[in-house]
């Protein structure tokens, strides 16, 4: 594929004016692939602003990026209007400080997490890790707060950590977020497997229903946030909901970490996506409204429009 000017200009355009751009599928609050996912969640971790461009909204940008940079694949970050590589690139840069270097930040702590493992843990563990010689177990937590455990061999910037006679290996956004991690090997009913509590996670989104959305809208106790586009609010809306937008994303962002905040869209998957944004950003007092506006017009509100095609 050639590369248009008019698309060439457009890409120009938002490099000169960005510090940090990042082409990635979906937005910084609604990532749509995991490597964007990652990429955004390493980003998170040590800037407050930067711009993104969702690729999906734009076939030209989408394909021409790529024509661009001569990069195949996306996501891909810019600093300065230099490419610096996709997912697997900065993660190894964000690991090494390199990337933290290049933003003029302050290294981060590379304080070992304290991590507590159970003797019945120990023993299953070194148990897998028969045969496994010359290669070391990583730790991994990513920014969902889901964790995994990979045999494989070391990269060199790995924070390590030996406990009760296992060696675990974390990169460095992991290793901020296992502190006080308690891994143990249960038995229950459903079968056996290994435990890992982690203290630091935040809360999971709650589902609120929309007679509890209701009642705290009543009350003025929550703000309530729809991540649809305006075509969709155009449809149907709620005069209490604010539009996800820029200026609200900085504002919330800004807010104290337990500010009680709802999402809603449709019918609760988009919104969901949006929540666990938050809760990934820290805030403590987050919810999905079930069912969505969908849900509102039918239980709570017939004058709200009801209207198809949309998740």
């Amino acid at each position: 594929m050639s590369l248009n000017d008019s698309t060439r200009e457009q890409i120009e355009s938002i490099l000169q004016n960005n510090h940090v751009v990042l082409f990635m599928k979906g937005t910084p609050q609604a990532p749509m692939c995991g490597f964007s996912s990652k990429t955004v969640g390493l980003l998170d971790s040590i800037l407050s602003d930067y711009a993104s461009v969702d690729v999906l909204q734009d076939q030209e940008i989408r394909e021409g990026i790529k024509v661009f940079s001569n990069w195949p694949t996306i996501p891909q970050l810019y600093i300065d209007g230099e490419l610096v590589g996709g997912c697997d690139i900065v993660s190894a840069m964000f690991n090494s400080c390199e990337l933290h270097e290049m933003l003029g930040i302050e290294a981060p702590d590379r304080t070992p997490p304290e991590v507590t493992v159970t003797d019945a843990a120990a023993e299953k563990i070194r148990e897998a890790m028969t045969g496994h010689d010359g290669v070391g177990l990583h730790f991994a937590i990513d920014a969902g707060w889901q964790s995994q455990f990979n045999v494989a061999p070391a990269e060199g910037h790995e924070i390590k950590v030996e406990v009760n006679g296992i060696v675990f290996l974390f990169d460095l956004a992991s290793a901020q977020r296992a502190n006080g991690a308690v891994i143990d090997w249960v038995e229950t009913v459903q079968g056996e497997g290994l435990t890992i509590n982690l203290p630091q996670a935040p809360s999971p989104v709650k589902q609120m229903s929309v007679d509890e959305l209701k009642q705290a809208l009543d009350d003025n106790s929550v703000i309530l946030i729809d991540v649809r586009g305006k075509e969709e609010r155009a449809l149907a809306s709620l005069a209490a909901a604010k539009p996800m937008e820029g200026d609200l994303m900085q504002e919330i962002e800004a807010m104290p970490k337990d500010t009680a905040l709802a999402f809603i869209c449709h019918v609760g998957n988009r919104s969901q996506v949006a929540a666990e944004h938050f809760r990934k950003q820290g805030f403590s007092n987050v919810s999905n409204v079930a069912g969505g506006i969908d849900a509102w017009a039918k239980q709570i509100d017939p004058a709200v429009p009801t209207y198809s095609g949309h998740n």
